[in-house]
């Protein structure tokens, strides 16, 4: 696993959006996997990740032509077009900005009439590509990757969940902290799903991300903090903000920062 510490947010945003540029550059196309594919997630981290790659667009750094994506996640229940639903969020923040075929975006329907068809025709679609080369994500407080709350296999594949409490609590900033409008249920990738990519690169943002990270970094593999999984991964990168590595050994933050430098 490779952790880089970044002192900001910015900074952390920048080096991820090169990465995803740098992987989309050097994508060597073959019959059996014709275009770059990415692997996207939604929330507030990766934002800055988006801007940074909108900017790259406009400047003809990196083309997203023949990229395809697959996006993590999405509510069950919830309108595509509300402005809460993730297909919202991944176009009004990303897609509607960049030179992408938006018949190459790949994102869970949540109203499909049945979800568990749903859910094995992704995974389809993702090994009829090729698979994915490059699967970004971000991580929740208790270390949950997309939808994968704790206690979810570590080769889970894409289904149907029920969100846990603390989840829907940390949801409800987006839905006027109303509980009752959050929505319970959610279609997700799943763990294997993720670290079936060629490359699997997690965004850490904050001292409220500390505990997680921690245990991604220095604790032992677990299903109870999910992105522990990145361990097992022989391409796993982690980009963090200095603050998230508040609850790191010294020796542990010294180490990466020295292998950074």
């Amino acid at each position: 696993m490779e952790l880089i510490i970044k002192e900001t947010y910015d900074q952390l945003s920048l080096k991820a959006a090169e990465i995803v540029a740098s992987v989309i550059n050097n994508f060597v196309a073959t019959p059996e996997h014709p275009k770059c594919t990415l692997g996207l997630p939604t929330g507030s981290t990766p934002l800055g990740m988006y801007k940074a790659l909108i900017k790259m667009n406009q400047q003809g750094k990196v083309s997203f032509k023949n990229v395809i994506t697959f996006n993590m996640d999405e509510y069950v229940g919830l309108d595509v077009n509300h402005p809460e639903s993730y297909h919202s969020f991944m176009f009004n923040n990303f897609f509607n900005h960049i030179d992408i075929d938006k018949s190459n975006v790949h994102i869970l329907n949540g109203n499909a009439p049945d979800l568990e068809k749903e859910c094995n025709d992704y995974e389809k679609a993702i090994k009829e590509v090729g698979g994915i080369d490059l699967f970004v994500g971000g991580i929740g407080n208790d270390g949950h990757i997309a939808f994968n709350e704790p206690g979810s296999s570590l080769n889970s594949r894409t289904r149907c969940v029920k969100l846990t409490h603390d989840t829907i609590i940390a949801n409800s900033r987006f839905f006027d902290f109303d509980l009752s409008k959050v929505p319970v249920r959610a279609v997700t990738v799943g763990i294997g799903t993720v670290t079936d990519a060629q490359r699997v690169m997690i965004l850490v943002n904050g001292h409220a991300k500390a505990r997680a990270l921690h245990h991604a970094v220095e604790g032992g593999v677990s299903q109870m903090w999910p992105v522990t999984a990145l361990q097992l991964h022989n391409h796993s990168t982690i980009i963090a903000s200095e603050d998230a590595c508040d609850e790191l050994k010294v020796g542990t933050f010294r180490y990466y920062l020295d292998l950074n430098s």
